[in-house]
């Protein structure tokens, strides 16, 4: 075999194999040796099948295999002797006529065409300083998760014959929508429940409903808004006919033992003490969030190095195409944007080369530091991702066996993790009080680009922000507590 380098511009590496025809034709005459004992043909004895004979009627196949096989371990090995990397698949280009070389009267000739993971070197991580913020959990985070509890437990009773509803009430009512005079599918529905004041019906409907009474008949006007998932729909003037059966009025929930015994506890401050961890398990949570974006962007300042393109132009295409889903699931366009497309582009773009440079990044700590995904935590992050799809457990499983893609999409946050965890290890982090506001404020103040097609481990989100769409700060969640088994158990 014979390898000579074509092109070494910046990252990209073309190489020229050329594998004699010699060494082609030996390998066909091992094959067919080997295939001798193995093929049973008509009118030939096990074993007694002439070479000749397998040449003429397997030589055309078996010659195709080995191009193939040639191919494949002639790369490997040019790629090991030159010490090359590739940052993708290399391409492949056979040259000169392909049946020559299948008659044995032309050498393999092929170029393969790639480019290479950018050689650099690795921060100084014990000079990197960061702040992790941390906020206290208080009594009265844990009060207010009571009283969301609480809330979500809350029953309603009929109110007094003739009473109006009010903001709040829950009531029970037919309805028929119509456009243009004609009912419209699924704008119909017989005994419908329907808590006023919880934004759960086109905006404006709601609204319409209080004061009525029961066995009173309203006519809801309304306009479904621009962006309704339903195109035949969004934007159009309904009329509602809505007829009103029942009208019940909240009835307060008391915040006592009774509560807690309603999820699995003895005692009120027992369920206490559960919320308590919870929201603490909360806040751990969201401050290793904020410690691991500021994290990526000190190891995103201290590197600089070329970047192959290719990474690049495929991370800006996922990044877009996600981009492009999003808006025409709003029924709109890149026309819509308050930016020019060609400014919104130069911003994803930068996002893409972001990723790829920490991917490069934490794929280095990795690698040097003998960092890696153990199949237990695979393990544990698939049995994690099961238990949202209860019922469905076998499939998702079966899933993950015959999707290697999918697998990877589970192993590369946990690698990131452990590799951040590194680096912090190593890093001068201080805490840094705050209050619960400033804790779940959005590490980026603007929601993710996820990453969810990479081709190694280093690649995921890298706290990357998208920049048409801002997002509301975020608080924790009163979440129903894990039930509590009896002592019996």
């Amino acid at each position: 075999m014979q390898v000579t380098v074509t092109n070494t511009d910046g990252l990209k590496r073309e190489l020229k194999i050329q594998v004699p025809a010699q060494d082609l034709e030996a390998r066909l005459g091992a094959k067919l040796e080997e295939m001798k004992n193995q093929v049973r043909l008509k009118g030939f004895r096990p074993g007694k099948v002439p070479v000749s004979h397998l040449r003429k009627t397997f030589g055309k196949q078996v010659m195709g295999e080995i191009i193939q096989e040639a191919v494949g371990e002639s790369s490997q090995k040019a790629l090991a002797d030159e010490a090359l990397r590739p940052a993708f698949q290399p391409s492949i280009d056979l040259e000169g006529e392909i049946q020559e070389v299948m008659d044995g009267k032309a050498d393999l000739t092929f170029k393969m065409s790639f480019e290479v993971v950018p050689t650099f070197d690795l921060a100084d991580f014990s000079k990197v300083s960061v702040e992790r913020l941390v906020a206290e959990v208080k009594d009265a985070d844990i009060d207010e998760a009571l009283k969301r509890l609480a809330e979500n437990q809350k029953n309603f009773e009929p109110r007094a014959e003739g009473a109006k509803a009010e903001d709040g009430d829950l009531l029970t009512i037919d309805f028929v929508g119509k456009i243009d005079g004609v009912a419209f599918d699924g704008g119909s529905a017989e005994d419908a429940n329907l808590e006023l004041g919880s934004g759960r019906f086109i905006p404006g409907f709601e609204e319409q409903l209080v004061g009525v009474k029961v066995g009173d008949e309203k006519t809801v006007n309304v306009t479904f808004p621009a962006e309704y998932g339903a195109e035949q729909l969004a934007g159009k003037d309904a009329v509602f006919d809505v007829k009103v059966k029942e009208v019940k009025a909240p009835a307060e929930v008391a915040i006592d033992d009774e509560l807690a015994k309603r999820f699995g506890f003895d005692a009120l401050d027992k369920l206490r003490e559960a919320l308590a961890e919870q929201i603490k398990s909360d806040y751990t949570r969201m401050s290793r969030a904020h410690m691991k974006r500021a994290m990526l962007d000190k190891l995103d300042e201290l590197h600089d190095f070329e970047l192959p393109p290719s990474m690049v132009e495929q991370e800006f295409e996922q990044i877009w195409q996600q981009f492009q889903h999003e808006l025409s699931h709003q029924n709109k366009t890149a026309d819509d944007l308050d930016e020019p497309e060609d400014e919104v582009k130069a911003e994803y773009r930068k996002i893409a080369e972001r990723r790829v440079r920490l991917g490069l990044v934490l794929a280095e700590v990795g690698e040097k530091n003998s960092i890696s995904v153990t199949e237990q935590e695979l393990s544990q992050a698939l049995a994690e991702r099961a238990r949202q799809f209860p019922g469905q457990e076998r499939q998702l499983y079966q899933y993950y066996q015959q999707n290697p893609q999918a697998v990877q999409e589970l192993r590369a946050p946990i690698f990131e993790d452990k590799v951040v965890d590194f680096i912090a290890e190593l890093a001068d982090v201080t805490d840094k009080p705050v209050s619960r506001d400033e804790l779940f404020a959005d590490p980026d103040a603007e929601e993710h680009v996820h990453d969810e097609n990479c081709d190694h481990d280093h690649d995921h989100d890298h706290g990357e922000a998208k920049p048409a769409k801002k997002a509301a700060a975020k608080k924790p969640a009163a979440k129903k507590p894990a039930t509590k088994k009896k002592k019996e158990d």
